[in-house]
């Protein structure tokens, strides 16, 4: 069967519709899945196939407003709610042990969740909000549950870990590593966090292909400019009206920026957790929904940073991540 040729303007209705064998039966984590946003749109469109949608988040009533959604768009859709807050590692262990309750194995893990950003602020654990809640947090988690997905690993299937990254990481300078364990407030710019953050999430990508031998398949992709809840926070709103893809009325800036609908920016995570033709490109960073001919920057393709970034990162939650 010939697979079509997805583009920027590709749903995630399209392409779980397209893909439709691969997600029937899969058991399916994603983190991130407040309403009107990237995390609850591939939640939804992947819970219309899959044997089991996990929805993550912090608020627990948010979460069920979420899980409220999905089953009256999808009815008969199998969903479960995690409270889930990637800021304190105590709280992802507690996640991880619920997961790890489980009588079912994770297929796909998509890690979606990002904070909103705004002045530099620590966790409870001392880490920068936007790194810890990007790269810290989701680190710790797919390695507390990485059992659960290299218990789907067959001669006929590979688990995939999916990191929702964003071009952004090619404006920033990549990951300041020192800063990921000691994070400094001199300096500081939401900006910046940002795009420290989302280069973190392709290197890990990288590493984690690399480092499981074959056996876990992980991608970082970009999603595209969509208009969400994260988008209208104070700190962002500044951010976003100061760089042109926000007017200054806080509505998108359509003759400046190519925004996609919720469907279309869901579209790419999608692919990265489903698309067969993936299967020989692990670690690959996707754009509408296939792998770029320019691909993602040097600082966050560089192999000896990723392997760097996983030293230092197993240092901040302090345990090893080996398989």
């Amino acid at each position: 069967m010939s697979l079509p040729t997805f583009t920027a303007t590709t749903t995630a209705d399209e392409v779980v519709d397209t893909f439709a064998a691969q997600v029937r039966g899969k058991n399916v984590l994603v983190t991130g899945t407040s309403l009107n946003g990237i995390g609850y749109e591939t939640a939804r469109s992947i819970a219309k196939y899959a044997n089991l949608v996990i929805i993550t988040g912090y608020n627990s009533e948010r979460l069920k407003l979420s899980e409220d959604a999905i089953k009256k768009d999808v009815p008969g859709a199998n969903i479960r709610s995690l409270v889930l807050d990637l800021c304190s590692l105590a709280a992802v262990h507690k996640a991880a042990a619920e997961v790890n309750a489980y009588p079912e194995p994770i297929h796909v893990l998509i890690h979606n969740a990002a904070h909103a950003g705004g002045a530099f602020q620590t966790t409870v654990d001392g880490f920068e909000t936007q790194m810890s809640t990007a790269h810290i947090g989701p680190f710790l988690l797919t390695k507390l549950i990485a059992p659960k997905l290299l218990a789907t690993y067959s001669s006929t299937y590979t688990p995939r870990v999916v990191m929702v990254s964003s071009d952004g990481h090619k404006y920033g300078s990549g990951v300041d590593l020192e800063a990921v364990t000691h994070p400094k407030s001199e300096g500081h710019t939401t900006s910046g966090a940002y795009f420290q953050a989302k280069s973190a999430n392709i290197l890990f990508a990288i590493e984690l292909s690399k480092r499981s031998e074959g056996k876990i398949k992980a991608y970082s992709l970009h999603p595209g400019a969509i208009f969400t809840n994260i988008m209208q926070k104070p700190d962002n709103k500044a951010f976003l009206v100061s760089v042109g893809a926000l007017n200054e009325d806080g509505t998108p800036n359509t003759s400046k920026v190519p925004f996609k609908s919720l469907g279309q920016g869901a579209a790419t995570t999608v692919v990265a957790a489903f698309d067969p033709r993936l299967e020989d490109r692990p670690g690959a960073y996707l754009d509408d929904c296939v792998i770029p001919a320019d691909g993602a920057a040097p600082h966050s393709t560089d192999a000896e940073t990723a392997k760097k970034l996983w030293a230092v990162t197993e240092e901040a939650v302090g345990e090893k991540f080996t398989f």
